[in-house]
């Protein structure tokens, strides 16, 4: 099914046959996931690069959802098409629950929440309510929770499992989490971590990172990641814990990880018109945060691009708490279906942007350019241009 998908051009052929499948039988996940080892990868923002990083840092055949299809069909999918043993799928943030309950996972690495497509997704704190039911349930008292210690929303979920590794990771976006989930005073962020007056609090983590120095309960591993930036250096760090469940030696894990250059395209160097292009996927202001801290625009040129189809979500608002204010100064060339309400968000921002309607209008030129798009601004980018 996934072929005849693809051959009649209704789809890029991912779901197609999982969704036969389960029409088929119902209980069809279950069946193909009982005797693997399993690792499930949720969070608002990382999935797909903490999944790709923990395949490659396992060391031998693994079945995973690279594509991202993160819902039950495409993990019928992925786990049709392979019958390795071993298996890592990323998992939408509100399908976790039915998705932990049927593939009954080794561990799951719960690596944020925050505000994303905001036209269909439910508000982060009913996810995160979801999650801490889900962990509560003695059905899951097998399952090691690899969760992120300087995410409050993630700590309220993930602290009431029977088995959690807190890691203390580097965490750009805590604007979702202002208010504690508990008694709803303010959090209070600081060198020490974050607290609350009820006496929520940051809890003592299993992993650490310092810089470039990866320590897993005690073990040392230096990340020389290709893929930039701190967010993929927190990913990584977690990636690497939860496969410390499955029995992965450390140095192991961050020998193999170090050698993964891109993600589905996503941190690619692409060229377009005789243009270096470092291709990047951002579709939320917690993303916009993290890819910006890492952007030097005095240093290459910056494109963004911007689109509201269906999988991107309709309503771009989210860009008005995204931190544009950080490239203040800086000229920013709009593109995509929504490059008009970007253009007004950076006047807003102090950022001198300039709109481009016809991609043939777009100056020659020889610095590099760092490219931001959000999801189907991110795949026409992807194919129209080429590997370097």
């Amino acid at each position: 099914m996934n072929w005849l998908s693809r051959a009649t051009h209704r789809g890029a052929g991912t779901v197609a046959g999982g969704r036969v499948g389960q029409v088929l039988d119902g209980k069809l996940l279950d069946h193909l996931a009982a005797g693997r080892d399993v690792i499930v990868v949720s969070g608002t923002n990382g999935k797909t690069t903490t999944t790709a990083l923990i395949a490659a840092g396992w060391g031998s055949p693994v079945a995973t959802n690279a594509t991202g299809a993160n819902m039950v069909a495409g993990h019928v999918a992925a786990l049709v098409t392979s019958t390795a043993s071993h298996v890592v799928l990323e998992a939408d943030e509100s399908w976790l629950p039915e998705v932990v309950t049927r593939v009954s996972p080794r561990a799951v690495v719960l690596l944020n929440l925050s505000r994303d497509q905001l036209d269909r997704a439910g508000e982060v704190r009913q996810i995160a309510e979801r999650w801490r039911r889900l962990f509560d349930d003695a059905s899951t008292d097998g399952v090691v929770v690899v969760a992120n210690a300087n995410d409050p929303l993630v700590v309220y979920a993930a602290e009431v499992a029977a088995q959690v590794r807190w890691c203390d990771v580097p965490t750009v976006w805590r604007a979702d989490a202002a208010s504690c989930p508990m008694c709803t005073r303010p959090i209070v962020f600081d060198a020490a971590g974050w607290r609350s007056d009820c006496g929520f609090s940051r809890p003592r983590a299993l992993t650490t990172t310092l810089g470039d120095l990866l320590r897993v309960d005690g073990v040392d591993a230096v990340l020389a990641l290709e893929v930039p930036g701190e967010f993929n250096a927190a990913n990584a760090a977690m990636a690497v814990t939860a496969l410390t469940v499955v029995g992965v030696a450390v140095p192991d894990a961050v020998t193999r990880m170090n050698g993964v250059v891109e993600v589905a395209g996503r941190f690619a160097r692409r060229r377009w018109r005789e243009r270096e292009l470092r291709l990047v996927l951002a579709k939320n202001p917690a993303g916009f945060a993290a890819i910006l801290a890492m952007v030097e625009p005095k240093a290459s040129e910056l494109w963004i691009a911007i689109n509201d189809n269906v999988a991107d979500g309709r309503d771009p608002s989210w860009l008005y708490d995204a931190p544009f204010e950080i490239l203040r100064s800086h000229p920013v060339v709009c593109l995509g279906t929504r490059r008009l309400d970007l253009a007004t968000r950076l006047d807003y921002a102090g950022v001198t942007p300039t709109v481009i309607d016809d991609l043939s209008s777009i100056a020659v030129g020889e610095a590099p350019v760092w490219l931001i798009a959000n999801y189907t601004a991110f795949s026409e980018w992807l194919a129209r241009s080429a590997p370097c």
